[in-house]
């Protein structure tokens, strides 16, 4: 009862504070890090000048960049509403993330606590990116949209943000702190898209800045058991970003770019689990286990970081007026993620054979097997429907394929322009020229894009569009590719040895933790080479010890073994321990591929790739 008694009279207090410092042309968020009630935190909103009899406040049922509904307002707890003196005026909650407020006009100020999704993911499908972690005294992920909502009629209102904190965590955010103190950050914001767009981070300050070409980027990180750090991380950053700088060009004009590196401690069983990213205009909130070693972390951090950067070309500059006017509440969703996350999934994979990063072979593999994803899926469903329906099954089933077929396109419509133009423009120079036409404040009608594109490139661009797009008809990317002087090919394809496709080889005693091969008739060739059997229990591979708490880091650390490489394996087999020592040998099998023939195209190839 006295802890009770007591959060309430912390909660009283902080609403009279902000009563008073209530302004007519502002929203004034407070967030209370300092007191961590039950891992909650206390969020105070003091509203503008409402003449209204009554008002809706509203959380996000999805958020820009999310093709999901995710229902925010479920994790608001303790909902209250006092008028200009502190007394209550009634609340009703309508639907899962908005309460109808009587007497709006008496408002004097909102409170509220909110739970974390990091604690209870084994509850919701919420991407843990787009989520919040609450860990008193350790680390705060503020994702704005978890913890602060929006008055109906005034998401175009200025939002003032103070952020309460304890003076041993530091905040990184690209927005920038009007507040000198070390315990209390303000972050001023147009309107609450902007406040939205800009995650912040509170841990023990662990961060690197640099600059490349008047940009100035923050890597930031949490490791909770200080494995990694933004010192070991940054240095692959800093080259893949200043490659990705040099093959936009004068493209992006952000001065700042945060990115802000939460690492999972995969031996916690109420963690984050959904591991990728989540980008912003001048941000990406990264996710990834900590138990990764800093060479397969750097990979995963190159492909996941640099997608998100790119998002900066679309749909964050160019995009639809579905995106420019989100409708939180009620989203709906634009036709064209072919060009939000396929065009840009391509510009990850392209800039790095552009700038010398990969190899043409690398490439070419990369986009075999976006081929054979794609073709697992449903290649008759049109793309802009499926885009358009994409909240929504069947069309939330297909949703992984703007990753892959959506990537294509973007290939495709590149190949087509630089065909028609002998190899001086590419799919860059189209999304430069829909910048202009556009940009991050004009917004274009879903149903006028292809035109547009078509009246900027070529006529073959707009018939690619209409027949492969928006129609039923499956891409024949051989044809396409062959513009380019590539041609198929069988390849030997080499995949994990705990792995066979999707499908683990090995299994976990839950009650012990031991990793048991499974049973099998056909075993891979890194088993046999080394004698392993069906049922012997990995304990040790070159001297480290591995369990069920530590295999998501024998999996991927395994994806960085060579062939022919030295190793010995310890296994328990029927009791008795065993040392097996010997050779790597990666299990592979064929595949197809793609490889340069047709010499006569060199140079329009080396345009497409190098240009």
């Amino acid at each position: 009862m006295k802890k009770i008694f007591l959060t309430l009279i912390v909660i009283l207090c902080i609403t009279q504070i902000n009563v008073y410092a209530q302004s007519k042309d502002q929203v004034q968020v407070t967030i209370n890090l300092k007191t961590v009630d039950n891992d909650k935190v206390t969020v105070t909103v003091s509203p503008p000048k409402i003449k209204s009899s009554e008002i809706i406040y509203h959380f996000p049922k999805t958020v820009p960049g999310t093709y999901s509904t995710d229902n925010f307002g479920l994790y608001i707890e303790n909902f209250k509403v006092y008028d200009k003196i502190g007394a209550y005026l009634s609340a009703t909650k309508i639907d899962d993330n908005s309460w109808k407020i009587s007497d709006a006009s008496k408002i004097g100020s909102i409170s509220y606590q909110v739970n974390d999704t990091y604690d209870i993911e084994s509850t919701h499908e919420i991407f843990s990116p787009v989520g919040s972690n609450i860990e008193e005294g350790k680390n705060f992920l503020l994702n704005t949209h978890c913890f602060v909502g929006y008055f109906e009629g005034f998401s175009d209102t200025t939002y003032k943000l103070t952020v309460l904190h304890p003076e041993t965590l530091w905040g990184a955010t690209s927005l920038t702190d009007t507040d000198a103190s070390n315990t209390n950050d303000v972050f001023i914001v147009a309107r609450y898209a902007e406040l939205v767009e800009n995650p912040i981070m509170y841990n023990k300050p662990d961060y690197t800045t640099f600059t490349i070409n008047d940009m100035l980027i923050q890597i930031a990180v949490y490791s909770p058991n200080g494995t990694h750090t933004a010192e070991g991380i940054t240095p692959a950053m800093k080259t893949m970003m200043t490659a990705q700088k040099n093959f936009l060009g004068k493209f992006n004009s952000t001065k700042k770019y945060s990115i802000l590196v939460y690492l999972s401690d995969m031996q916690k069983e109420n963690d984050a689990h959904g591991f990728g990213a989540l980008e912003h205009p001048t941000a990406t909130t990264v996710v990834m286990p900590e138990a990764m070693g800093i060479d397969e972390l750097g990979e995963q951090l190159k492909d996941v970081v640099s997608h998100e950067f790119f998002h900066i070309v679309t749909p964050l500059t160019i995009h639809s007026k579905e995106i420019q006017n989100f409708d939180y509440t009620n989203p709906k969703m634009s036709e064209h993620l072919w060009m939000y996350e396929g065009v840009t999934e391509y510009f990850a994979n392209l800039f790095q054979i552009n700038q010398g990063l990969i190899s043409e072979d690398d490439f070419y593999f990369r986009m075999a097997s976006k081929i054979t994803n794609a073709n697992n899926m449903d290649d008759t469903m049109p793309f802009t429907k499926m885009s358009a329906n994409v909240l929504t099954k069947p069309y939330k089933d297909q949703y992984l394929n703007v990753y892959e077929k959506g990537a294509l396109i973007g290939m495709c419509i590149d190949i087509i322009i630089r065909e028609k133009s002998n190899g001086t423009r590419g799919i860059l120079d189209l999304m430069q020229k829909l910048s202009n036409e556009y940009g991050v404040n004009k917004a274009f009608n879903d149903d006028e894009l292809f035109s547009k594109i078509t009246s900027l490139t070529y006529p073959e661009v707009g018939q690619f569009l209409t027949t492969y797009v928006s129609d039923s008809t499956p891409i024949p990317y051989d044809i396409f590719l062959g513009k380019m002087g590539v041609t198929k090919k069988i390849i030997q394809s080499f995949g994990n040895p705990f792995l066979k496709g999707q499908v683990p080889t090995i299994t976990v005693n839950q009650q012990t933790k031991e990793i048991i091969v499974l049973p099998s008739d056909q075993l891979n060739e890194f088993y046999t080479e080394l004698g392993i059997q069906g049922g012997d229990i990995l304990t040790e591979i070159n001297t480290t010890k591995y369990t069920l708490d530590n295999i998501y880091d024998l999996i991927t650390s395994s994806q960085l073994w060579k062939s022919d490489e030295a190793i010995t394996v310890k296994v328990n087999r029927n009791g008795k321990e065993l040392i097996l020592t010997g050779k790597i040998k990666m299990p592979s099998e064929n595949a197809t591929g793609y490889e340069f023939t047709d010499t006569t195209k060199i140079n329009l190839k080396n345009s497409w790739l190098k240009g």
